[in-house]
């Protein structure tokens, strides 16, 4: 049951409750339970792109910047009969800035799961993503998802500078410890210093190349 009521008289649905009517909850903060996917993606394409495709043999990602993608929160039912012509969705990628009240992380985390969950309960296969911000998001970051399943994780901007990359590497190794998932959707580079010991242990990983280090690559064989 949604823990916001929506069907009192006079009151507009502004916090899409609705998303989670049908959600079970995980964790401290109560995320929504995303259901365990153990489908690879065979290719992404970025919301933005996908919603004048018609290639519809793909999965769509949201690694992008979030005014691109907003509009899915902002109306969710708008976009659902688009979604469900593609093969599958990473969920949501919405920003966690290191900079960001504890409040707002934890808001954007769970967006993203309320949108997962809701699109599971209408037969849309999700792939969830995660995505921490400062150490205080590491662990509850996990929370919902199931452990030996398939998660997707983006790199692109987050492993330039030492700084970043400490994070990152921190916060993977706290999600990995606590999930074990079968395979990793990586968009972005999947650097051996980062993923060896992973591919070591047995985790499947399969690097997506972002738009951006796509472009760079076209420029450097023309």
């Amino acid at each position: 049951m949604s823990r916001i009521n929506s069907k009192r008289s006079n009151c507009k649905d502004v916090f899409n409750a609705f998303l989670v009517c049908m959600a079970s909850f995980a964790g401290l903060f109560e995320f929504p339970v995303i259901a365990p996917t153990y489908q690879i993606p065979n290719r992404l394409i970025p919301f933005s792109k996908a919603v004048s495709s018609k290639d519809y043999n793909c999965w769509i990602h949201f690694y992008e910047d979030d005014y691109l993608f907003e509009r899915l929160w902002r109306n969710p039912q708008r976009y659902l009969e688009l979604l469900r012509k593609f093969n599958g969705i990473i969920l949501p990628d919405f920003s966690l800035y290191r900079d960001m009240p504890l409040v707002m992380q934890l808001w954007n985390i769970y967006r993203s799961r309320a949108i997962g969950a809701w699109l599971q309960t209408n037969g849309i296969m999700v792939i969830p993503n995660i995505r921490y911000g400062d150490r205080r998001t590491y662990k509850c970051c996990s929370d919902g998802i199931s452990k030996g399943c398939v998660i997707a994780i983006g790199t692109h901007g987050t492993i330039k500078n030492r700084i970043d990359r400490k994070i990152f590497i921190d916060g993977l190794d706290v999600v990995i410890n606590h999930l074990n998932p079968k395979a990793i959707i990586v968009y972005g580079a999947a650097p051996d210093y980062i993923f060896k010991k992973y591919r070591d242990s047995g985790i499947e990983i399969y690097s997506f190349i972002s738009d951006y280090g796509a472009s760079i690559k076209k420029k450097e064989v023309s």
